[in-house]
């Protein structure tokens, strides 16, 4: 979840069932955040318990899939409306009504709005005709079945300028920021199931289902993040040195995140001191040349060349697609325009709609010392040990970080799913998989 936080306390092993404020104490966001975290965890799991692992209301049930073969059109699917819930977590596939046109004179009655999303136009999955890989294939020559991926993913004002409150000024910082559950039906080949029988039965599908989804939300790979004591603290523990690296009196939530998935010979990574939050909405795009609504609301939290940062929009965070990391070259101030490396990615942060924006990330290149690489790889800091096992393209890893405290933190980050997959003819739902963890794309998929 990118958002400013100072740390996640929610840990539902622990079985607190409320927080509870106290009369005269300082207020932090980790408290609410962790009462919100209990009623959701709450709600959820007693979903499960009563729904099962997966299913929807008598009447209004979702996701009803059917394949529409195009002599002429790409294949699609339409994806019918209701609600449906996977593993307690609410899917709502129910289009939005339509704002009511004005008729012209010649025109009689309106038309009437869609009950269906297609495979196309689905609202999170933003998959493109013109990419082979998103094309659904024939399910004569390779058949498929279709899952449901459900997970969470935080949504700030420059994803979604309606959550700024515009009465504080465009000089001021967004209050809060939201969290949305993304769904998306997806095609998986039977290959990728690694059935070799040419008739499968349903059967046989679950089952190699399930442990196909089984071993893509398992984590396997770890990272374990230390900050060391400075020497003589206990001399002076009131002088924060500059050693330590850090001097301010706010909390801070250093992210890891996976870049570049794959093999640890092959994997990369990046980090942020402000668990990835910093963000600068873009107003236009030219070349190299990038024009942002604002270059920042302090010292610390603005751009300087020599930073790198991500271009990327809503579509491409909602498909977790790694997009090149960009160095800034150079700032003109005045124009609120910054000069990258390179010319963003093809096909991104072109449409306006799907709100473009740069996202900072804080290592840099620079001489050999403690926790540092000397040279980067595309921007990101290259994996030099690994378990072995692949690493998941944008697989995260959260430590909290204060002046006084240095707390040992160990993450968990999922490893890379196998590969996505081919088609064939959809039918109705049953499979299952674990439930995703809050802004990790752990998969929660049924076969259809």
């Amino acid at each position: 979840m990118h958002a400013d936080l100072s740390r996640f306390t929610f840990r539902p092993e622990r079985h607190y069932s409320a927080v509870v404020a106290q009369q005269g104490r300082v207020q932090l966001d980790a408290d609410t955040n962790e009462q919100a975290a209990i009623q959701l965890h709450q709600a959820r799991t007693l979903a499960a318990d009563l729904i099962g692992p997966h299913g929807g209301p008598r009447d209004a049930a979702g996701f009803r899939i059917e394949y529409v073969g195009g002599k002429h059109d790409l294949d699609t699917l339409h994806i019918h409306g209701g609600r449906y819930y996977v593993d307690g977590i609410l899917c709502d596939a129910s289009r939005p009504a339509p704002g009511v046109p004005v008729l012209d004179e010649d025109d009689q009655e309106t038309p009437e709005p869609l009950g269906h999303w297609t495979y196309w136009d689905q609202p999170d999955g933003f998959r493109d005709p013109e990419k082979p890989g998103d094309r659904l294939p024939s399910p004569a020559q390779s058949p498929f079945v279709v899952y449901l991926h459900v997970w969470e993913r935080s949504v700030t004002a420059a994803e979604d300028p309606a959550l700024r409150e515009v009465a504080l000024g465009a000089a001021m910082p967004d209050t809060a920021a939201r969290v949305k559950v993304v769904w998306q039906v997806l095609p998986l080949s039977l290959a990728a199931l690694e059935i070799e029988e040419p008739d499968p039965s349903k059967e046989v599908v679950r089952a190699a289902f399930a442990h196909w989804a089984q071993r893509r939300s398992a984590p396997s790979a770890r990272l374990a993040a230390r900050s060391e004591r400075p020497d003589h603290a206990d001399e002076d523990p009131c002088l924060v040195k500059p050693d330590a690296r850090y001097r301010g009196p706010e909390n801070q939530l250093y992210r890891v995140e996976v870049h570049a998935g794959g093999e640890a010979k092959d994997a990369t990574f990046k980090w942020s001191r402000e668990n990835g939050s910093v963000v600068f909405p873009v107003d236009e795009l030219d070349g190299t040349w990038v024009q942002l609504a604002t270059l920042g609301h302090d010292g610390k939290l603005d751009l300087d060349v020599g930073d790198h940062v991500e271009f990327t929009d809503t579509a491409h965070a909602s498909r977790l697609e790694p997009l090149p990391l960009l160095r800034v070259e150079e700032l003109d101030l005045p124009g609120r325009r910054v000069r990258l490396s390179a010319e963003p990615a093809p096909g991104v942060g072109r449409l306006p709609h799907l709100h473009p924006f740069l996202r900072r990330w804080d290592h840099h290149e620079g001489p050999r010392r403690k926790g540092r690489t000397t040279a980067l790889r595309g921007g990101a800091v290259p994996v030099t040990e690994g378990s072995g096992c692949p690493w998941r393209t944008a697989s995260r890893s959260t430590s909290p970080r204060a002046a006084a405290t240095a707390p040992a933190t160990t993450g968990s980050f999922p490893p890379a799913p196998p590969p996505a997959a081919s088609s064939g003819p959809p039918t109705r739902p049953a499979a299952r998989c674990s439930r995703p963890r809050p802004a990790s794309p752990a998969t929660t998929p049924r076969w259809l």
